[in-house]
């Protein structure tokens, strides 16, 4: 068990410095009704990462290979895939980063965020957690990992559960931050939602990049 929470530590990375969410999760403590849609959105993307991670184990807990010291190109193949596409998706930020003096994309749907009520922030957060493209493949390759390394229930829904906290972790600290010191955390959190604005592209570009490697380097293991 120990190998593959090893494995799948630098794919709950990968969602947890996601900046979007982040961003959004950000901008929920600073609107209005902040205790409220904060708490819809960390549900909502909680959900989304377990349902995702869980959905992914199980497919991959299907395949045809159940020798532990053969080798296994159908998971291999999979992992390729996986890492081609997280590749793909590093060149496209890199691509879209805002060029100097250039203020960043921000998605629309953020200008209307403090209009949002509690059903739509907790589907916000699913959407992102589970839906998101770079985000799903992450899940899918943390999938692919403990649904593959024939562990029994009870550990399976031990990784699970520590994908999920590590993934979930930055948006969980802040909005648990924020319902217990508002006050002192607006400053910081509205300075961290600038920094994260502007850099977004950048950092996921990198973090995509070492991930899609790292995630080639396994698919090639495999065979």
């Amino acid at each position: 068990m120990g190998a593959v929470i090893g494995d799948i530590l630098p794919l709950a990375l990968g969602v947890a410095i996601s900046p979007i969410p982040i961003i959004a999760a950000i901008l929920m403590l600073l609107s209005p009704k902040a205790r409220v849609t904060s708490v819809g959105f960390l549900l909502g993307w909680v959900i989304g990462i377990v349902v995702a991670v869980t959905v992914f184990t199980l497919l991959s807990s299907v395949l045809p290979e159940d020798d532990p010291d053969a080798s296994k190109p159908i998971q291999g193949v999979i992992q390729l895939i996986l890492g081609v596409l997280l590749l793909l998706l590093a060149v496209r930020q890199w691509r879209g980063r805002p060029k100097a003096g250039e203020d960043p994309k921000m998605p629309k749907w953020m200008q209307a965020i403090d209009k949002v009520t509690f059903p739509v922030a907790f589907g916000l957060g699913f959407l992102l957690s589970a839906i998101n493209p770079k985000n799903l493949l992450m899940a899918a390759g943390a999938g692919v990992d403990i649904g593959s390394a024939s562990l029994e229930t009870g550990e399976i829904v031990l990784v699970i559960a520590i994908f999920t906290l590590l993934a979930a972790s930055t948006v969980l600290v802040p909005v648990v931050g924020y319902l217990i010191a508002a006050d002192r955390l607006r400053g910081p959190l509205d300075a961290l939602r600038v920094w994260l604005g502007r850099e977004n592209a950048i950092i996921m570009a990198v973090l995509l990049l070492v991930i899609g490697v790292s995630m080639i380097g396994k698919g090639i293991g495999s065979f």
